[in-house]
């Protein structure tokens, strides 16, 4: 039974993985800042003395994407230091790291799916973070896989499908951009592929960057109006553009990723984001 380590696992995809667990034969060592700081290099090294470890999920990350263009210093920690430290350990201890990244690696200015090869260009301070942590992970381990997602929610945590149900129930309106192309993933679904991914690790030779989201794509307009109508409620739906509702950071205007990679090489099948958005509501519905 291999041992398999979740870092950050009370967030979405964590969550996620903890609802999921009964279904796989694995032993699960779950934690957080509370009971292990994967920036502290002494700790991580206590832990690993203490605990086998054959398979480390970080899902552990400073994602607060307008937050850290002030906090650069906790965003480089939690994304770029600690990835290159559990890489380390993984390498010292013979485990194997499955890493999560993102998909504003990319500038948003393609104009087809984004390929794993595909030129990085990050705009964002946390952009830029993501992709050191892939950097330090490609340095400090041979073999490890990259995942690159985009747009997660879950019926864990904030996210924008709970937004939308929160303020769409408040207000007679709201309004949503709908010049940013992407797509939604269900962390369910991206759980469920990196526990079906575990047994076929021992045949990746070396660092390997893949992308997952869910298949499809639309706007954060789209996304809401589906949110919106399969609830039943009552509210207006305004598409505006990204000039009308400004953040400190610019959002990617298109991050579509190609799946193709991760499908051939791990035969996994990937729900379209219209029946996970589905599956996702009737789980917040339930709880």
């Amino acid at each position: 039974m291999k041992n398999i380590l979740v870092t950050g696992c009370n967030g979405q995809l964590g969550s996620e993985i903890q609802q999921l667990q009964s279904n796989y034969q694995y032993h699960f060592l779950f934690t957080d800042i509370h009971n292990l700081d994967i920036t502290k290099k002494e700790e991580v090294e206590t832990f690993f003395k203490k605990n086998p470890v054959d398979v480390i999920i970080n899902c552990a990350a400073y994602t607060a994407v307008d937050k850290a263009e002030d906090y650069q210093k906790e965003a480089a920690l939690l994304n770029k230091t600690a990835p290159g430290l559990l890489a380390a350990i993984a390498s010292k201890h013979n485990a194997f790291l499955i890493h999560l990244s993102t998909d504003y690696v990319y500038d948003g200015s393609n104009f087809k799916p984004y390929l794993e090869t595909d030129t990085t260009q990050p705009t964002s301070v946390y952009g830029h973070s993501k992709l050191d942590g892939e950097i330090e992970i490609l340095f400090n381990t041979k073999k490890a896989i990259i995942i690159r997602t985009s747009w997660l929610y879950s019926s864990f945590g904030n996210n924008f499908v709970k937004t939308i149900l929160k303020n769409g129930k408040e207000k007679d309106e709201l309004k949503v951009v709908f010049d940013q192309i992407g797509t939604p993933t269900y962390a369910r679904d991206l759980a469920k592929a990196i526990l079906d991914i575990i047994p076929q690790t021992e045949s990746v030779r070396q660092t390997e960057i893949y992308h997952y989201s869910n298949e499809g794509a639309c706007s954060w307009y789209d996304f809401a109006k589906e949110i919106i109508e399969l609830c039943n409620i009552t509210c207006k739906i305004i598409p505006v553009e990204s000039k009308d509702y400004p953040t400190p950071v610019r959002r990617p205007h298109y991050s579509v990723l190609n799946k193709r990679k991760i499908k051939n090489q791990f035969k996994i099948e990937i729900p379209y984001w219209k029946d996970s958005l589905k599956e996702c509501i009737e789980q917040i519905n339930q709880s």
